[in-house]
């Protein structure tokens, strides 16, 4: 009947991808944005803005919506879209309202007779919800305003009376956020696209500058940020960084930012850009010098070189020691990011406890098998063969006991009872062996 239709296999994922991507792109205009899932009449899901405060950014709620609505259409999309009090009356108008314009806006105080006039399928009631209500006579939501509610309640349950107290904003919505929102974000629209690497710094510095202000206001500090560059065919690049500790100081990361910002692709250029302190701790007031120029104190060279290092070889690359709960030597100690967040969960615990024999200077990073030969079952070895070398024993001491934290399920090579012992050689060297069922380890080195 139609030779020049074509079908395709629909795709479910690709769709959820490629809305995503599409809310990825709103953030130029909101940093609250959720995938809509709610069904609608007719088929489809959409994209929940909360755009509190941000319409004045672009001239206003209409201008806002016209300049959304223009540039969806410039990639090839076809958007309705909506703006009311409440999620439930937006997605109800953009779906259902008859606007030339394309979009819809339902002010403070006009949100029930915007919507007097839609279907009662605007309300994402169930189908056969809407045609009993038809059976009624009642086709609009303005027809279901003047009757009882105990009436309403009695017949359909609450299957009409909360639809319509989430849309009139009776009933709160949550919406959920994907990823979710930062409390302190910066944004950055231009008239033309930029390009040039000196522009994109520059805006930077002004996207910092008011960043650290509203981190200063609030006592925080950034642990992460997040730069997103908005290209105009709809595709968005992001620039991650960490820091090692709470900063708010926007000199220090411009500097972190600069290297990677090298390495953009600015082809087509930028026509929007936003920074999100993506995490942030408390940080208080930073105490400078008492001296007459009133000069900062230096005292955070070191976190700004774990900065620098952790930028150019990766977070992954650059790891501090951390004290862990536990018992077994081994498991003293981790070495976690230098920019990962503090914990609190784990205390420190010593490595010896309180009356123990020394621990070894040098602790291997994991147990290694030796050949050991001993006099008797329980007594020390007196020779032992180690990384091809022998060791002839001229003093021992010991054992040591140490159980295995039975409480723990991840025991590993944990698990077994393992008696120390410190031994001396005939050359002087020191080690610390133990034992358990499978034989003899040296698990680390005096001196």
């Amino acid at each position: 009947m139609l030779p020049s239709l074509m079908a395709v296999d629909a795709d479910p994922p690709a769709d959820a991808r490629a809305l995503d991507a599409l809310g990825e792109w709103c953030g130029r205009y909101a940093p609250w944005i959720a995938t809509d899932g709610v069904a609608l009449s007719g088929g489809g899901a959409g994209l929940l803005l909360d755009v509190t405060g941000c319409a004045h950014l672009f001239g206003g709620e209409e201008a806002m919506l016209t300049h959304m609505t223009a540039r969806i259409a410039r990639l090839g999309l076809t958007a309705r879209a909506a703006m009311a009090t409440t999620p439930a009356a937006a997605r109800a108008l953009a779906r259902w309202a008859t606007e030339p314009r394309g979009f819809t806006i339902a002010a403070e105080g006009e949100t029930a007779a915007a919507l007097a006039p839609l279907p009662t399928a605007a309300l994402g009631l169930p189908h056969e919800t809407t045609a009993s209500l038809s059976l009624l006579g009642l086709r609009t939501i303005g027809q279901i305003y003047g009757l009882p509610r105990a009436a309403l309640a009695a017949r359909f349950g609450a299957a009409v009376t909360g639809p319509l107290d989430r849309a009139l904003g009776r009933v709160f919505e949550p919406i959920s956020p994907t990823p979710p929102p930062s409390r302190h974000v910066t944004r950055l629209s231009f008239p033309e696209p930029i390009g040039r690497i000196e522009d994109i710094v520059a805006a930077l510095d002004g996207l910092l500058a008011a960043l650290c202000g509203g981190l200063e206001r609030a006592g925080d500090g950034a642990r992460r940020l997040t730069l997103a560059l908005y290209e105009p065919d709809g595709r968005t690049r992001h620039v991650r960084l960490g820091l090692s500790l709470p900063s708010r100081d926007a000199a220090h990361i411009a500097r972190l930012f600069a290297p990677k910002l090298e390495t953009i692709d600015a082809a087509f250029g930028f026509d929007a850009m936003t920074l999100a302190a993506t995490e942030a701790d408390t940080l208080g007031a930073h105490q400078i010098a008492a001296g007459p120029d009133g000069a900062a104190a230096n005292d955070a060279a070191p976190t700004a070189l774990i900065d620098t290092l952790a930028g150019r070889l990766g977070e992954a690359n650059v790891m501090v020691w951390q004290a862990r709960e536990s018992r077994i030597p081994e498991r003293t100690a981790t070495t976690p990011s230098a920019l990962a967040a503090p914990t609190t969960a784990t205390r420190a615990m010593p490595f010896a406890p309180p009356g123990a024999p020394p621990r070894p200077l040098r602790l291997l990073p994991r147990p290694e098998p030796v050949e050991a030969v001993a006099l008797l079952p329980h007594a020390p070895p007196a020779l032992f063969r180690w990384r091809r070398m022998a060791h002839r024993v001229v003093r021992a001491e010991g054992p040591e006991r140490i159980a295995p934290e039975w409480w723990r399920e991840d025991q590993g090579d944990g698990g077994e009872v393992r008696d120390y012992w410190r031994l001396e050689d005939e050359r002087g060297g020191r080690f610390w062996l133990y034992r358990r069922a499978l034989g003899w380890y040296v698990h680390g080195v005096y001196g």
